[in-house]
């Protein structure tokens, strides 16, 4: 590299320009110390320079005189949000199996600025030398939060965003600080200043495992009732940086608290639509991505009446007040399918203007789409989007009791157009309601059976497979539910969807998307159950690396379905799994526990069949090449 003799110099030159008086300069060289961290330059060579650092990053880290956010700091509650106060949002369509959504809760503010920079430096900072960086930084911390007089409020607000930035990386140091450092910050949760207080929200936020975890121990139970009493309080705050601030921290907390909210459940409701009531648009956004994130975080325990009738109404009457093509509403149908999936069958009281409406807005916009002119209304895919998968969380959430809904409406028609259309997010969010569909009212989808399973299908054999790995993936599951529920009638397209699984198996590696080869080593595994006399005679072809995908999959019953399937086509053509033997061996060795009985004596004939059939020493040769826990595992089947 060619910048290593020189290192030194240039560190020691960024040190000095990240002090310049020229914001523009001091960010450019701000902007160094993150970079270092990403490229993995070897960090000692950066610690000789920590004692000088953090103070010049933690000063940056003070509100400049003319930062954008001093002037959002009156109380601003009760003015009306203009359009461009409100950021465009983006909603991420339903994924079915392993993969994980980032969120970016650390947006403090806008704009990017020397401020944001400079703690972003120091959280990765704290990444890379954890707790090494404390005695410098804390020092800082503890002096500025000394502080009282109004005029040292922005230093106050530095230190604790810097707690908050540190929060991950120096963990382990402060851990035996923590139950003082969260009783300092509850107080400022009511401080005269609202960047305080908004700050304070985010820092606490940054604590919340830790807030959580304390909860079995009484002081950490009380500790953890007043931090949620203050975020609630704070949520009904007249500032609207506040406002945002407490609901995202809330939202965070309920994350990691889940069944600890239950007791408290009306409280948070009550407050939670008293924001409702007084929030403006911007801010309204984030009440009910509180409330959804709630629901997701009690489930069942929200099924009650007394919440409901806090809950319901104000929704409802949301919910009226909204055109069918005001971006308003994709928050709230998002809120609504966490509240249909928590609710489950108690949700049935309101499914069907809910489901009603969401066939309509899909019908409107498919109509806009392939008509501009005539149907009056602009298209924009997010509204099928967000339907789909409201529709979705209804097939979740209600079951069975959905069917009736369905039968009466022209959904199997809408989701066909959905499942064909050019927009890989309406395609994704299709095939998601398909497998829900299939899984609990499939006889509506028979009449076209045939088309959707084309369909699908086609997604899985694309040479543009890496970009629309998301909408394989859901169509790949979609195929599977389908098959165990209409059993021989997808005999037709078995062979054709087995052809595009196989290669996406041997290629797992290429692909990597970890979801993907899940479903697709059980759909396989689904089809083989349903129709093992057509997929037997192909085995040698993909055994192998059906059986390590297998082998990664976590047990559920998903997993049982799969291995019914391997032992169907192990009795159908012994022979087809002769030369992947090992590799079975250690498929059935990731189990923990097979819960069915029927499927453990199944997978025991298996073995014990093997074992008859290799004789000569051939049984023990093959046993001998197994790893010993794999040769523990198996001991259970008695081979």
């Amino acid at each position: 590299m060619h910048l290593t003799p020189h290192l030194r110099n240039v560190i020691e030159y960024m040190l000095r320009v990240n002090k310049d008086t020229d914001e523009e300069v001091a960010l450019e060289a701000c902007e160094f110390w993150s970079a270092y961290c990403d490229a993995q330059l070897p960090p000692e060579n950066l610690r000789e320079f920590l004692p000088r650092l953090i103070p010049v990053l933690l000063s940056n880290m003070v509100y400049a005189d003319d930062d954008e956010s001093l002037i959002d700091a009156e109380e601003d509650g009760s003015v009306p949000d203009r359009d461009q106060d409100i950021k465009p949002r983006f909603h991420s369509s339903r994924a079915h199996g392993s993969e994980s959504v980032e969120d970016d809760d650390d947006d403090i503010v806008n704009v990017w600025n020397l401020r944001k920079c400079s703690a972003a430096a120091l959280d990765i900072l704290s990444n890379v030398f954890g707790d090494e960086i404390l005695p410098t930084l804390m020092l800082f911390v503890q002096t500025k939060l000394a502080t009282s007089e109004d005029e040292t409020w922005k230093e106050r607000e530095a230190a604790v965003l810097a707690l908050g930035a540190i929060a991950e990386g120096c963990i382990t140091g402060l851990y035996p600080h923590l139950t003082e450092i969260v009783a300092f910050l509850i107080p400022l949760l009511d401080d005269k200043f609202p960047l305080i207080r908004s700050i304070s929200c985010w820092t606490l936020s940054r604590f919340s495992k830790f807030i959580v975890q304390g909860v079995e121990h009484q002081v950490g139970y009380e500790q953890f009732d007043k931090v949620l009493v203050g975020l609630l309080r704070r949520i009904l705050d007249n500032n609207k940086r506040v406002q945002e601030a407490a609901c995202s921290a809330f939202a965070t907390l309920e994350e990691e608290a889940a069944e600890e909210l239950a007791p408290r459940l009306e409280m948070i409701l009550q407050h939670l639509m008293c924001a409702f009531g007084k929030y403006q648009r911007r801010n309204l956004r984030i009440v009910y991505d509180a409330i959804g994130t709630l629901a997701d975080a009690v489930g069942g325990e929200l099924n009650k009446p007394a919440y409901l009738e806090i809950l319901m109404p104000p929704l409802i009457a949301k919910w009226q007040q909204l055109l069918n093509s005001d971006k308003d509403l994709f928050p709230l149908l998002e809120c609504f399918t966490s509240i249909s999936q928590a609710l489950g069958a108690g949700f049935s009281q309101f499914a069907e203007p809910v489901f009603q409406r969401c066939i309509s807005i899909i019908q409107s916009q498919l109509l806009a789409k392939a008509d501009p002119v005539s149907s009056g209304v602009p298209y924009d895919k997010e509204f099928i989007v967000c339907s789909l998968d409201l529709l979705s969380g209804l097939a979740e959430g209600l079951g069975s009791g959905i069917e009736s809904l369905v039968s009466q409406s022209n959904l199997r028609d809408l989701l066909l157009q959905c499942c064909t259309d050019d927009a890989p997010d309406v395609r994704q969010s299709g095939f998601a309601l398909l497998g829900d569909l299939a899984r609990v009212c499939a006889v509506h989808l028979r009449p076209r059976l045939p088309e959707f399973i084309d369909v699908a299908a086609k997604q899985l054999n694309t040479p543009k497979l890496k970009e629309t790995v998301s909408v394989a993936n859901n169509a790949c599951w979609a195929i599977g539910e389908l098959a165990v529920k209409v059993r021989q009638e997808i005999s037709p397209i078995v062979l054709t969807v087995i052809s595009c699984l196989v290669p996406i198996l041997q290629h797992a590696e290429e692909l990597n998307n970890k979801s993907l080869i899940e479903n697709s080593a059980i759909t396989l595994g689904r089809l083989a159950w349903v129709c093992p006399e057509l997929v037997a005679p192909h085995m040698e072809h993909f055994m192998q690396s059906w059986c390590i995908a297998l082998s990664m999959i976590r047990d559920d019953f998903e997993k049982e379905d799969a291995f019914r399937g391997l032992c169907a086509l192990v009795r159908a053509n012994p022979s087809g799994a002769l030369s992947s033997l090992i590799y079975l061996c250690n498929a059935i060795a990731s189990w923990h526990e097979i819960r069915s009985e029927e499927l453990h004596n199944e997978v025991c004939q298996v073995l014990h069949g093997y074992k008859q059939m290799l004789v000569n020493g051939a049984w023990d040769q093959c046993m001998s090449a197994l790893e010993p826990p794999v040769k523990d595992k198996l001991s259970k089947y008695r081979v």
